[in-house]
């Protein structure tokens, strides 16, 4: 491994001292709260993960359990914490929070919304998406756990694979772009179509994966005899940079030509940037466009573009 160079830990630790300051977690109450940064965390995991187990609780925070305890123990004295024994085992405690934890709970939750909202804000669209996707960066990165990563292989779709396409699409272009779910069921209707008029021949799916990380992916389905259609070109965040979505959208045309078609076509929306440089790059050319409200967003440019084979 590298050495960790001083510059590096100094870029760290700028980031780390800016950020805190940013979300205020160096005042004495977290969001104007009486509670603290741990408190409000152990509060929130409570209210989203109902009924879950102190143990449980403790691993998933990464907190001595003895620490966790008198946090528990002073939430229950104020009224704020239920303790039920797990049925089977009574030793097993699962916790939840009172209605009187609720009601706590609820305006920290919304100020945290709100000091969120307050930070994205003044970013434009385009800001706002390389802050998300190097967020995106930052945890995929850390999450290797600094083991070296595998190559990227392409595979064709197996089961949970279409289920997936749909979810990440849906949240995506929802986070980026503030698609609806509109987009979403829009999503879902052509990945159910692929698979239930599937011609293993003619069309396909594939899959970006690696080290048993799904990364992409991109579809290539029967529009006629001698067109086929490009759709559900995904790339994670994460991932973007590495040349996957050109090797994705490559991959299609080679077996476009292989499958005996003369045309490719695909639709997509004017803002999408990052996939119509990639189109452009290999070969398609806008033909026609149209503007439309849907997805939850006014003046969207819908385009069709083409790649003769």
């Amino acid at each position: 491994m590298p050495e960790v160079r001083q510059a590096e830990i100094d870029a760290v630790r700028r980031f780390n001292r800016d950020y805190t300051r940013r979300i205020g977690v160096l005042r004495p109450g977290l969001l104007d709260s009486p509670y603290s940064l741990t408190e409000v965390r152990v509060m929130y995991e409570i209210a989203h993960r109902d009924g879950i187990g102190a143990a449980e609780l403790a691993a998933a925070l990464d907190l001595d359990r003895g620490y966790l305890s008198r946090i528990l123990k002073r939430f229950a004295t104020s009224g704020l914490l239920s303790r039920k024994a797990t049925p089977g085992d009574a030793r097993r405690q699962r916790l939840s929070l009172t209605a009187k934890g609720r009601r706590v709970f609820a305006p920290l939750e919304q100020r945290s919304q709100q000091q969120v909202e307050a930070m994205l804000g003044p970013l434009d669209r385009s800001g706002r998406e390389r802050f998300l996707s190097a967020l995106d960066a930052i945890e995929h990165t850390l999450s290797a756990s600094a083991v070296e990563s595998g190559p990227v292989i392409l595979r064709q779709h197996r089961p949970g694979d279409i289920g997936w396409v749909v979810q990440r699409h849906g949240e995506l272009y929802f986070r980026e772009y503030g698609y609806d779910e509109r987009f979403e069921a829009l999503v879902a209707e052509i990945a159910a179509g692929f698979v239930q008029h599937l011609d293993p021949r003619r069309e396909r799916c594939w899959i970006a994966e690696r080290d048993g990380e799904r990364l992409g992916s991109i579809f290539l389905v029967a529009k006629s005899k001698t067109v086929a259609k490009l759709r559900l070109l995904l790339v994670e965040p994460g991932a973007r940079g590495l040349g996957l979505g050109r090797r994705l959208v490559d991959e299609c045309v080679r077996f476009a030509r292989q499958a005996g078609y003369r045309k490719i076509a695909l639709w997509t929306q004017g803002e999408l940037d990052a996939a119509r440089h990639l189109y452009a790059a290999a070969g398609f050319r806008k033909t026609s466009e149209s503007r439309h409200d849907d997805f939850g967003k006014r003046g969207l440019m819908a385009e069709t573009w083409e790649l003769k084979l």
